[in-house]
């Protein structure tokens, strides 16, 4: 089983004709409330993709019976949660200009306890965003683990995000984070990468770059018209894990998860589109038609 740890949250989506700025403001065009956090969002993936997944999460006093709490069994995800009674579940703001740019203000509620919060010791794990110290020991106590920093970045240490990286196998990231993780630990992007046994750095509309055992691969994003971009990149991650653990070799599962991602971006929300297996591989049969393909 995949486990995923990090993350439940509801998604406060805003469009906003372009980000304001420092000292400055703007008016709100449209605001939806949809299901989020970072890795309730891959788990969602994982399991519309049939893959059988545990979210390890924390919650708010007014997550039980919710709309959410439901959708979630329905996708039959063993939810390994610790309820924080007298708090709300983590909220996200999510402000999306017409350039695409966004900025995201989170509150963590509910999702304060992870730091006094007992971590466990999973087989496979995904480490989404979460509190730096749980994630630091969940690392330490698993057997195989993927980390993604995300939007917490900026709560790390240095010495927190060393041990992280000396403890992981696989390194999910975006551009503007991997330069961050570099000037964090005073290290060449070619040196962080080399220090890691695979990475996968994801870059938008120019797809995302794998590299593993010494090589470099670029895998091009999937063209759709896109809505919205929250929750491209926990669709890939989702897309990616689920074919890595039913043993696909690392580049088909980047052009997996690069699909995944590609289903997301279509509607606003990022649980509202996730397809399907057989729903995504329709749609990588198109894209990815190189002879030699393993994906079934």
């Amino acid at each position: 089983m995949i486990s995923v740890v990090g993350h439940t949250a509801v998604d406060h989506l805003f469009r906003v004709p372009k980000l304001p700025g420092r000292h400055n403001s703007t008016y709100i065009t449209d605001h939806e409330v949809y299901f989020g956090g970072g890795a309730a969002n891959i788990a969602a993936g994982i399991a519309m993709l049939g893959e059988r997944c545990r979210l390890v999460s924390l919650v708010g006093g007014d997550f039980p019976g919710s709309d959410y709490d439901r959708w979630l069994h329905s996708l039959e995800i063993v939810q390994d949660f610790t309820q924080v009674k007298d708090a709300r579940t983590a909220t996200a703001y999510v402000f999306t200009d017409d350039d695409g740019d966004q900025e995201t203000f989170f509150e963590w509620g509910a999702s304060t306890a992870f730091s006094r919060s007992e971590a466990p010791a999973l087989d496979f794990v995904h480490m989404a965003t979460a509190d730096p110290d749980f994630n630091v020991r969940v690392a330490q106590k698993s057997k195989f683990a993927s980390f993604d920093p995300g939007q917490d970045l900026l709560r790390y240490t240095r010495d927190q995000l060393e041990i992280i990286l000396a403890n992981v196998d696989i390194l999910f990231s975006n551009n503007h984070e991997m330069d961050r993780m570099c000037d964090m630990l005073g290290l060449e992007r070619s040196a962080l990468v080399a220090s890691i046994p695979m990475t996968v750095t994801t870059r938008g509309a120019e797809g995302s770059i794998l590299c593993v055992d010494g090589e470099e691969y670029h895998v091009p994003a999937v063209a759709v018209e896109a809505v919205d971009p929250t929750g491209a990149g926990d669709g890939y991650r989702a897309g990616f894990l689920t074919a890595f653990w039913r043993g696909y070799a690392p580049l088909d599962c980047c052009r997996v998860g690069a699909v995944v991602s590609s289903f997301v971006v279509e509607r606003p929300g990022t649980q509202t589109n996730l397809p399907d297996w057989e729903r995504m591989l329709a749609r990588y049969r198109k894209v990815f038609d190189e002879p030699g393909e393993i994906i079934v």
